[in-house]
């Protein structure tokens, strides 16, 4: 969808939120929007324009939020403290548009030098690389794999489930439950230019993540690694895909007045969050103690969360994680990951944390897990409590 720009992905899915919830624009007290990478040159006003063009009032303000992979669950996180403050609703949308990622070159402000080269360079390529390190993020995965002993064997194993499972997650069509389908459309707000959302050519309507596909053990094993003797290939890392992803989050006083109104009971409740740091070389391994600093701020035991969503940066990264805490495979990840339905960098929190959520619904469980590494060397983890599994 390289002619969608992250604004207008971010606007749909904001509105499509705002429609679910059966929460009126006008009752949004702050807009949180998240975006990596520029994807076109207004990135400066993309929260301002997802609150806008999702018809909140006009003095609401709007805040741009970044902490890489884990600025999806940041919003959340962010949400809280601005409820804390005294806002009853915020509105949070993260958005990603990776094939609009773009070649950029920053150091031709001043002009160009004769018969110098002229420095550009792939946005998105290069924001893969950590210079602080010496070590690319799929070189932080190989690092992981040879210090939990994880073989290419298991990683493509793991891969190939995670694709099975979103196949399974789309047939049944549980992944429709959370999908707003995309069709051309413009966007209006009096007194302000139209936005036109323009879908490709010969495409009248999206409605469903076309990256995952079967992908048997042996097709995965027949791709070369990325770096030579390692464990991940394209088949079995993140896939890089675009999207957005939106949610509204309320304060207990409007979600009871919200629930006397709707007769609906809310999706989740956010019960706490946390953030870590970790060695960049092994970015990977920090949902991990991110996940043990969330149990220890809730007096939870592990046995006591019932579905982990944890995005699935790479193969051996994610089975690392497992394996430092213990994780029972049939509760990670059950409707399929990253591998399979791609990583939008600022849409995959969000996403993960409505999954869980959803997940948590629909099996019966009372709470769950959702976390992300964080390119640099951090790790972010959400707990979420199902209110329908405390009724």
């Amino acid at each position: 969808m390289s002619g969608v720009s992250p604004t207008d992905l971010g606007i749909h899915a904001a509105r499509a939120a705002l429609q679910r919830a059966e929460v009126a624009p006008d009752q949004v007290g702050a807009v949180l929007a998240g975006n990596m990478a520029p994807g076109d040159s207004f990135q400066y006003m993309l929260p301002r324009h997802i609150g806008l063009y999702a018809g909140v009032p006009i003095d609401v303000p709007a805040l741009m939020v970044q902490r890489i992979c884990g600025t999806g669950f940041e919003l959340f996180r962010q949400a809280g403290l601005h409820l804390r403050d005294g806002v009853e609703v915020a509105l949070v949308a993260g958005t990603e548009s990776m094939t609009r990622n773009p070649i950029a070159a920053f150091e031709h402000r001043t002009g160009f030098k004769l018969g110098a080269p002229v420095q550009f360079e792939d946005f998105m390529w290069e924001a893969l690389k950590d210079p602080a390190a010496g070590v690319d993020m799929i070189g932080t995965a190989e690092n992981l794999a040879r210090r939990y002993g994880i073989t290419r064997a298991e990683v493509d194993a793991y891969a190939s489930r995670s694709f099975e499972r979103a196949l399974a997650a789309q047939a049944s069509g549980f992944l429709a439950g959370e999908i707003a389908p995309l069709t051309p459309q413009t966007f209006e707000r009096e007194g302000y230019v139209p936005r036109t959302l323009r879908l490709p050519p010969k495409v009248e309507r999206l409605e469903a993540d076309t990256h995952p596909r079967p992908s048997p053990v042996e097709a995965l094993a027949r791709l070369r690694p990325v770096h030579a003797g390692g464990v991940q290939t394209a088949g079995n890392s993140s896939a890089l895909v675009d999207a957005a992803a939106a949610a509204v989050v309320a304060g207990g006083a409007y979600a009871r007045d919200w629930q006397a109104r709707t007769g609906r009971t809310p999706l989740a409740r956010v019960v706490a969050a946390a953030v870590v740091g970790v060695p960049p070389e092994i970015m990977g391994i920090g949902p991990a103690p991110a996940i043990r600093l969330l149990l220890a701020r809730t007096g939870l035991a592990l046995e006591a969360i019932e579905r982990f969503e944890i995005n699935e940066a790479q193969g051996a990264q994610v089975l690392a994680v497992a394996r430092e805490l213990g994780l029972d495979l049939e509760r990670l990840n059950v409707n399929g990951g990253a591998i399979a339905l791609g990583h939008p960098l600022a849409a995959t929190g969000v996403r993960l944390t409505l999954t869980c959520a959803r997940e948590l619904r629909r099996c019966g469980g009372r709470y769950g897990i959702a976390a992300a590494c964080i390119g640099g060397g951090q790790g972010i983890a959400l707990l979420l409590e199902n209110p329908a599994a405390t009724a």
